[in-house]
């Protein structure tokens, strides 16, 4: 506790206050059974800009909340096991955040703040390989999601785009090579990479998704599907059509709906209050990312962080290097040490 203490202090001058948020979240912690690596957790908090503190925290409290209605899902050891966990955190009282790793070293991270799952992100997975979003084979990103499944024991689900081609057939068939490597869920989305025709009519949109869930429940454990919706990324965007969608996804056996690009709460609430199924709202989007506390009231069941996670650890990278092209080492006082890393990753 005197090496906590000793960190909460240094936390409390850097961040002009927060000193009683994150005492309250770290004794919230050690209340629980199996309570988080809290000197790590310290740690990482004292990497933050000051500014960049409270959203942690705000990440930090869903999941402790989370870990009160569903144990944990750190210790399971089959894909089953992994499944159940996953299919499990959507139906608990309120959302929890479900953040994106791009690599193994930041996955293990992820898991050692306690977060009770992983996705990927198709972007961020391109982008750490000098690739744009979309740049990777199938093989390629399904080997990229089997070293996310294997850096920790959490249930991964993989952001799989439009399944690799456009029939219902080549989705069940990356339904399966998805199982394969050991992922307990995937997204697939509607659009067709195809800027002068960005997304399939809605007849072949159906019946894609429809193709993945029969795929999906041909499985030995219950995969969960999630069905994107894509017309907010794209001009003259339509509610009703992005409802329709979902509904219609929804019908299709889709476990959970997604639709990213949503510009502001009032339409959240609109696409929550218009499905029975959970709806995965997607932080990452300037001006249009909300707190969990708003998303949580306006209906939202899953919280997915896209590449901002992976923008964040660029931009702290950016910052650092033209710090040095000036002839200053400042960030190296602002840095996490290996030690902690290491600690986080219990390596």
């Amino acid at each position: 506790m005197k090496a906590l203490t000793r960190t909460m202090e240094k936390i409390n001058k850097r961040s002009k206050g927060s000193r009683t948020l994150v005492l309250s979240v770290i004794a919230s912690l050690e209340k629980r059974r199996n309570p988080l690596e809290t000197g790590g957790l310290c740690g990482a908090l004292f990497m933050l800009r000051c500014d960049r503190i409270p959203v942690m925290l705000n990440l930090l409290t869903s999941v402790i909340l989370r870990a009160d209605s569903i144990g944990e899902c750190a210790a399971m050891a089959t894909q089953k096991e992994k499944a159940d966990c996953f299919r499990k955190l959507h139906d608990g009282p309120g959302p929890f955040v479900i953040p994106n790793p791009w690599d193994v070293g930041s996955a293990r991270i992820l898991a050692g703040l306690g977060f009770q799952a992983l996705a990927t992100s198709s972007a961020a997975a391109a982008n750490a390989v000098g690739r744009r979003d979309h740049g990777l084979t199938r093989d390629e990103m399904l080997a990229h999601a089997r070293l996310i499944v294997g850096a920790t024991d959490l249930p991964v689900s993989a952001d799989l785009g439009n399944g690799f081609g456009d029939s219902p057939e080549v989705v069940a068939k990356t339904i399966r090579l998805a199982a394969n490597v050991g992922l307990v869920g995937c997204t697939i989305e509607d659009a067709t990479g195809d800027g002068a025709r960005p997304l399939y009519d809605f007849q072949l949109a159906v019946d894609r998704i429809t193709a993945a869930v029969e795929a999906a429940r041909a499985l030995p454990f219950p995969f969960v599907l999630t069905a994107r919706a894509h017309n907010f990324l794209y001009a003259d965007p339509r509610l009703d059509d992005t409802i329709s969608r979902l509904q219609a996804f929804e019908k299709a056996g889709a476990d959970v709906l997604f639709a990213p690009g949503l510009p502001d709460l009032a339409v959240v609430r609109a696409v929550c209050s218009a499905l029975s199924k959970p709806f995965n709202f997607m932080v990452g989007i300037k001006a249009k990312s909300f707190s969990v506390a708003e998303l949580a009231a306006a209906g939202v069941r899953r919280i997915s962080l896209a590449t901002s996670l992976y923008r964040a650890a660029m931009t702290g990278l950016l910052d650092a290097a033209r710090e040095v092209s000036t002839g200053q080492f400042g960030f190296v006082e602002r840095s996490v040490t290996t030690p902690e890393l290491n600690t986080l990753m219990h390596i």
